[in-house]
């Protein structure tokens, strides 16, 4: 079946750096988008980051943009986040998505998440 497993969560201080991990299976994503979401204590989950499986420019949330980079590696099945200077407001769990947009049927996959935290 289908999985996405994300690791590379942990504690780091303010202005730290981070490098999160999504390793993809059971599937070809060749139609996907691959995506980065995040979910603090109390709040919504939000988009962070994404880019296509079959290549293109990456999408960045406004919080994200200047701090994150998400990048891939096809021949691994891998879709990382490289996210530096950490802020406490970053704190989260980050699961990694996968959503088909081109074909049919519509999929979409989620991970079960890797808890970052940022001290201050």
């Amino acid at each position: 079946q289908v999985q996405l497993v994300e690791s590379g969560g942990g504690l780091v201080q303010a202005g730290g750096s981070l490098r999160l991990s999504c390793a993809a299976s059971g599937r070809t994503f060749s139609t996907y988008v691959m995506g980065w979401f995040r979910q603090a204590p109390g709040k919504e989950r939000e988009f962070a980051a994404a880019i296509r499986w079959s290549g293109g420019s990456p999408y960045y949330a406004d919080s994200a943009k200047g701090r994150f980079t998400i990048s891939k590696d096809n021949a691994e099945n891998t879709v990382y986040l490289q996210m530096n200077s950490l802020k406490p407001e970053d704190t989260a769990v980050y699961f990694c998505n996968a959503r088909r947009i081109r074909g049919l049927p519509k999929n979409e996959y989620w991970g079960q998440g890797t808890q970052v935290t940022v001290s201050s």
